[in-house]
């Protein structure tokens, strides 16, 4: 098992605490990186850009002009794409573009990512992150202590009310709770702030069902 230090918000080191390999020491796959963000990315596609053909348009279908005899082409119907105020030929319509990666690809993803981290030591592992009060100043003092002064996550349970309140005034930092840790805003910051409670609830968040699977092979 890896071993990291534990710090207090002073970055005073306070212990140390030992991690699955399989989670925060494995092998980093980039190719899973682009995998899971296309996917995120695509969801978040609103889908709903949309315009009109030529059934959709109003006006009317009369044939404009007699077929033969007036010299210009053939026309059928003023809503024709080629007329001022005429449908448009093969418009947009609404779709959804969301997809879902296997759950192995996105288990793999996070894994990569949190064991990144831990291999470029962007990684800080604190002890508690409680704050008497909601005040962005606090947080933003504590984590230029902590060393994570440009764009850092930090994780914590959601129940730390004053911890998210007090971070989402921040530009560049952002509060997610474990079960909300995804590869996409992993690599958009520079710092991983982990609470205790954290790192062991990404751990079994990565290995959940393993045990199980174990066991069905056995049988």
């Amino acid at each position: 098992m890896a071993t990291i230090d534990v710090y207090n918000m002073k970055r005073e080191k306070v212990g140390t605490l030992d991690v699955a390999d399989e989670v925060f020491a494995t092998e980093v796959k980039e190719q899973l990186f682009y995998e899971v963000v296309k996917a995120q990315l695509a969801s978040r596609r609103q889908g709903t850009a949309c315009a009109k053909n030529r059934s959709a348009v109003s006006g009317s279908s009369k044939k404009i002009i007699k077929q033969k005899g007036t010299g210009g082409a053939r026309h059928g119907s003023k809503r024709a794409p080629n007329f001022v105020g005429g449908g448009q030929a093969h418009p947009p319509t609404p779709r959804d573009w969301s997809y879902r990666p296997p759950r192995q690809v996105r288990i793999g993803a996070l894994k990569s990512a949190l064991s990144l981290f831990h291999k470029e030591g962007r990684m800080i592992v604190v002890d508690g992150l409680a704050l008497s009060e909601i005040k962005t100043k606090t947080i933003m003092s504590a984590l230029g202590t902590l060393k994570a002064q440009k764009k850092a996550l930090i994780v914590d349970d959601m129940s730390n009310e004053n911890l998210r309140l007090s971070i989402r005034n921040c530009k560049d930092h952002q509060f997610l709770s474990p079960e909300g840790v995804n590869v996409y805003d992993l690599l958009r910051h520079d710092t991983l702030v982990l609470s205790k409670g954290a790192v062991k609830a990404l751990e079994d968040r990565c290995l959940r069902g393993k045990s199980g699977q174990k066991g069905a092979e056995q049988k």
